[in-house]
């Protein structure tokens, strides 16, 4: 299966010589001295059903179709006892960020497990990189179902080394509808504002204290609210977590 958009090709993998470069891809994302999925779990996901796609640039010379610029791994799962595709890595190269291809990254995934009858797609995401709650939530419209404090344990690359690894669990729906504005928080009555750091990664390299005040902080208030049934139901523009009730 693959998607164009203008110059850029989503499509999903299946040789050992294609997972070469994705291995190479989430390593240098990461910054980790080891691979961070191997070769062989990446094959053994592919040829299982699971989910392994790569985004080229076709006007850039590199192998198969064009340049390498991003990946992402799914692996089959359930979510509310229904089918999901835990989508466990996406990474895009440094760079290209801001490109608008993380969006058709995910665009592409939904498509495919759509394809497949699969309701939901979960994945993780640090609380406190506040530009993919941003994204996450507000743009892809998707719900955060669980907070999950230390949930891999302590960390060795070089994005999260020194900090603890909490993670949001996100569920989005497959066959719901997409946001047509953001979701940063408008029309949510009793609003509760929980605050992120502007740069987590730099904060983590210059100031570790600060970093754990953070996370303490955070994680009190967004785990508070989720047991208290108060959901999250938007991020803003400037950083902030919106819990309350819709108006």
């Amino acid at each position: 299966m693959s998607t164009n958009d203008g110059d850029i090709e989503i499509r999903t993998l299946s040789t050992a010589e294609e997972m070469v470069d994705v291995v190479d891809v989430f390593q240098q994302v990461w910054g980790s001295p080891t691979e961070l999925v191997r070769l062989e779990m990446l094959m053994a996901v592919a040829h299982s059903g699971g989910y392994v796609s790569a985004a080229y640039d076709t006007t850039r010379p590199g192998q198969q179709h064009g340049t390498i610029l991003g990946a992402s791994l799914g692996i089959l799962a359930r979510h509310h006892d229904q089918p999901a595709l835990h989508s466990h890595v996406t990474g895009l190269l440094p760079g290209i960020r801001h490109a608008g291809i993380g969006r058709t990254l995910k665009m592409h995934q939904r498509s495919w497990a759509a394809d497949r009858d699969i309701d939901w797609i979960v994945w993780t995401f640090d609380p406190l990189v506040r530009r993919n709650a941003w994204f996450n939530i507000a743009v892809l419209g998707a719900d955060v179902a669980e907070y999950l404090p230390s949930f891999y344990g302590k960390m060795t690359d070089a994005i999260n080394a020194g900090d603890e690894s909490d993670r949001l669990l996100i569920a989005w729906d497959v066959h719901g509808e997409l946001p047509s504005t953001p979701r940063d928080g408008s029309g949510v009555t009793k609003a509760q504002l929980v605050p992120t750091p502007e740069d987590i990664v730099a904060l983590r390299r210059t100031d570790p204290d600060a970093v754990a005040e953070w996370r303490a902080t955070t994680r009190e208030a967004l785990t508070s609210a989720l047991e208290a049934g108060r959901p999250i139901l938007g991020f803003t523009r400037t950083g902030d977590y919106v819990i309350g009730e819709r108006g």
